[in-house]
């Protein structure tokens, strides 16, 4: 995956965060928003990690288009902090949600059906507020939205755009009822996907992503063993055109190799979303992935 390297960036990287209110649920989440300003970074630690952006800097002005990372099981969106100060700085408004009760803090709803059908609900009440509620919505590019989901957020992108999921008996409360499908509303304010080794087994009968008709940047990792490359067929072999996706597979590439790479003293073998298979080079592969993502975002529209 090389491909050539945007090396003037017209803006640094602003960077906020903020409690979104979910009125369908009831509860509120942290929303990651990174974003074009004029105001020069500075080093911020965050967590375990140290970024440099403007912290709580003004929004430049100007017409942004607006992506919305969708985090996998049990992560955060700071897993994904790079690829957000990357398109960030080159010109484009991201909005990263902590998926309740399914983040790294709680996971209580992981492998639920409420989860799969609460993810693409916080997608558009993340819309809604960038759109409707927010400093920034005089700001945002309502024609221009993308959602890049990961693993479980791949999932998320593709209920959000049309996919039907259905779900798994081990998913429900007493582990035996029959598959159950899922009603999901069509968000027809997004106009493409990147989908990063996209989980997408609740896809699986005929018909569930034919009404999924959008660009689609699908990237996938050669030594993938979380989602293999059967994920990859359903999307391949599901949506209506498939002339309209875009498929990469990441030599030597792994399910984590995704997230942002980890500062060294968080690399160990027995902490798995910081390793890579054998000879792989995150850090490397992220400067090609951040522009191969950007690339597209500026060809879809």
């Amino acid at each position: 995956m090389h491909i050539r390297k945007h090396e003037r960036q017209a803006f640094y990287a602003g960077c906020q965060f903020v409690d979104i209110e979910d009125q369908r649920n009831e509860h509120g989440f942290p929303l990651l928003i990174m974003y074009p300003t004029y105001q020069e970074e500075k080093v911020e630690k965050m967590g375990p990690y140290a970024i440099s952006a403007a912290q709580d800097a003004p929004l430049s002005n100007g017409l942004f288009p607006l992506v919305i990372i969708s985090h996998g099981d049990g992560s955060t969106p700071l897993a994904y902090r790079t690829i957000a100060q990357f398109l960030a700085r080159n010109g484009f408004v991201v909005g990263i949600p902590q998926h309740p009760f399914n983040n790294r803090e709680n996971n209580t709803l992981s492998g639920t059906i409420d989860n799969l059908k609460n993810r693409p609900n916080h997608i558009r009440t993340v819309i809604d507020w960038f759109l409707k509620e927010s400093s920034f919505s005089p700001s945002i590019h309502s024609n221009n939205i993308s959602l890049i989901g990961h693993s479980m957020g791949g999932y998320t992108a593709l209920a959000v755009a049309g996919g039907v999921p259905t779900s798994f008996p081990s998913e429900s409360a007493d582990q035996k009822q029959k598959p159950y499908c899922l009603s999901v509303n069509q968000d027809k304010r997004v106009q493409s996907l990147i989908l990063l080794a996209p989980a997408t087994g609740w896809f699986r009968e005929k018909g569930a992503l034919e009404d999924v008709n959008i660009p689609i940047l699908m990237i996938t990792g050669e030594k993938d063993t979380i989602t293999p490359s059967f994920h990859r067929e359903f999307v391949l072999n599901g949506v209506s055109d498939s002339e309209k996706v875009h498929h990469i597979v990441v030599e030597n590439g792994g399910h984590f190799s995704f997230l942002s790479p980890f500062p060294d003293f968080m690399k160990s073998p027995t902490f798995l979303p910081s390793q890579d298979p054998e000879g792989f080079n995150r850090k490397e592969f992220h400067e090609n992935l951040q522009n191969t993502i950007l690339d597209f975002l500026l060809r879809s529209f």
